[in-house]
Order: structure tokens, then C-alpha cells, then sequence
């Protein structure tokens, strides 16, 4: 059953609303202080996170800023469990706007949260309360849920198993596992391709392509003659590797992804520059600009920020 549920600033970690909790379980307890260090952290790990700690496992999203939060029994589904912090981001969203929600500076600012006034709930339940009641109700769900469209949901991009490894980073142990998990899991799907990016696609495979070509003919060029500069084929390669780099980050998902494309457009410029006596103005000209327009388009395709809809 889910036992509690929260909602976060992702930034700074601020409660921004909760569910009423009056379980005085120690492990369950401990379990809360696991979440509320979880809290503080959620942009260094992944848009969706399992962390197992026993009898109670801690489930989590973020979206647009926003983290939700619970905790259940270690034998209530997963696929319900983030459909309920679904429901809970999809009604928050709509009830606030997101510079309301930076602007907050008290704890538990929203505690209101969507007040229930249904027939069946009493007028000062949340409707964190009320939809945690229908979630631990499994017959009150089975005409409001499709659990094969979750399921399927649930496999083609499952949670992030939290490791003993992340909770002693949680806890304070460890200064350095947690960075490898900085930004969104490597499963996030980037937005679609437009015209201009299939374009600089196909433009930059071509810069890499005459690189390619010009450092071969360099080496045959070494080969026939010791008095040729060995460095010309190195900056041809380095410019390939450079443009066939860009693709890749374009195509997907990296940790720092926009600073890696920033590096690879500074080494087109400065294999470029090193090879202005092989190369015209307007040569060079053309790959550097290549390298721009993939650069930007890189940057304009961004992951996408929403979290997946469970169809509740």
C-alpha cells in the first residue's frame, strides 16, 4: 500500500506539499529520512528512481522542476506506484504554475494541495490524501486504469534501481558516486528530428567525409615524400572524429551534451586553422560553418522534459 507521498522543489529540494502520515514504524521512519535526503539530490540522479531499503521501497519522478515522491510496501507494483506519482504531477502541474512554485520560500507552501470535495472524502483531504486512499483500493482503479498500457510503459523505459552505493552518497558517505548520475538517464528520449537537423546531419557526415579523404592523400603524401608534415593528417582525423562526434551527440542522449558539442566545434576551428595553407578561405569558411549549424541544432534539440503519461 502506499504509506506517504510528497511533493518537491527539484532545485533546492523544498517540501512543497505532503500527505498526512501517523505510521510510527521505525523502518518505516527511517525509510522517510532515505526520502527526505533523496530530496535534496533529485537533479543528480535520473527522471525516474526505485530505491529498495527493505520492507518499504522509496518511488520518485521529476518533471519541469518538480519532484513526487512516496513510499509503499516493497510488495506494492511498481507500475501503480508511479502511476499514482503521475496523477499526482498531472494535477499539480494544473493547479500551479511553475513561477508560483519558484517563487515559494516556506516549507509546505501548497499543503492545500488540490482539496478533495467529493461525497466520500471529508473536506479537508488533500488530494494527495484522496488519491493515495483510491491507490491502496486496487478495486476502485480496475475501471479507471489500462495496466497493459502501464506495463508496456513500465518496460520499454523501466525505473533506475537505486544502489547501496547511491544511498551512502545520500547519506552523506560518499562525495563522489553521485556525479556519475548528473542529468537524466541514459534512456531519455531526445525531441524529434526537424528538417534543419537532418540537414546539418548530412552536411557534417560530408565535412568528415572530405577530412577523411584529404588525410588519406596525406599519408600517401608521406609516403612519397619524408619532407611532408605529419601533423596535417592528424589534424584531418581529428577533424572527422570531430564531425562524426557531433552526429552522435546530435542523434543521443549524453551527459553534458551541449558542452561536448561546444568542444568538438572548437577542434573543426582549430584543425581548420591549422591546415589554412592546404585549404581556401571559402573552404574553410564552409566546414566551420558546418560545425556552427550542427552545434546549434544540438543545442535546440533537448531531452525531453515531461515525464511519461501512464494513461490513468
Amino acid at each position: 500500500m502506499v504509506l506517504f507521498a510528497s511533493v518537491v522543489r527539484v532545485g533546492d529540494g523544498l517540501p512543497l506539499s505532503a500527505s498526512t502520515d501517523y505510521e510510527q514504524d521505525k523502518e518505516l521512519q527511517e525509510t522517510k529520512r532515505h526520502l527526505k535526503g533523496l530530496s535534496k539530490k533529485l537533479s543528480q540522479f535520473p527522471d525516474r528512481c526505485t530505491l529498495k531499503t527493505g520492507l518499504y521501497n522509496v518511488n520518485f519522478t521529476s518533471s519541469l522542476g518538480v519532484g513526487y515522491m512516496m513510499v509503499c510496501t516493497a510488495n506494492y507494483p511498481s507500475v501503480l506506484a508511479f502511476c499514482f506519482l503521475d496523477e499526482l504531477q498531472r494535477e499539480f502541474i494544473v493547479t500551479y504554475d511553475s513561477k508560483r512554485i519558484n517563487s515559494a520560500v516556506r516549507p509546505y507552501s501548497f499543503i492545500e494541495f488540490a482539496p478533495c470535495y467529493c461525497a466520500n472524502c471529508l473536506p479537508s483531504d488533500t488530494f494527495i490524501q484522496k488519491t493515495k486512499q483510491r491507490y491502496n483500493s486496487p478495486r476502485s482503479l480496475s475501471t479507471k486504469i489500462n495496466l497493459a498500457d502501464m506495463q508496456t510503459e513500465i518496460k520499454l523505459r523501466p525505473p533506475y534501481q537505486l544502489s547501496p552505493e547511491d544511498l551512502r552518497a545520500i547519506n552523506g558517505f560518499s562525495v563522489h558516486t553521485t556525479s556519475k548520475y548528473k542529468g537524466i538517464a541514459p534512456t531519455q528520449m531526445l525531441e524529434p528530428v526537424t528538417l534543419p537537423g537532418i540537414v546539418s546531419c548530412v552536411l557534417s557526415v560530408l565535412c568528415g567525409g572530405l577530412n577523411l579523404l584529404r588525410g588519406v592523400h596525406a599519408i600517401e603524401s608521406i609516403l612519397q615524400n619524408d619532407d611532408e608534415d605529419f601533423n596535417y593528417v592528424i589534424a584531418f582525423f581529428l577533424g572527422t572524429a570531430a564531425c562524426l562526434y557531433q552526429c552522435y551527440l546530435f542523434a543521443y542522449f549524453s551527459v553534458w551534451r551541449n558542452s561536448k558539442s561546444f568542444l568538438a566545434f572548437a577542434l573543426i576551428c582549430l584543425s581548420n586553422m591549422y591546415l589554412y595553407e592546404l585549404r581556401n578561405m571559402w573552404q574553410i569558411l564552409f566546414h566551420v560553418t558546418v560545425g556552427a549549424f550542427m552545434t546549434l541544432q544540438i543545442r535546440l534539440r533537448q531531452p525531453l522534459g515531461k515525464a511519461p503519461d501512464y494513461n490513468v
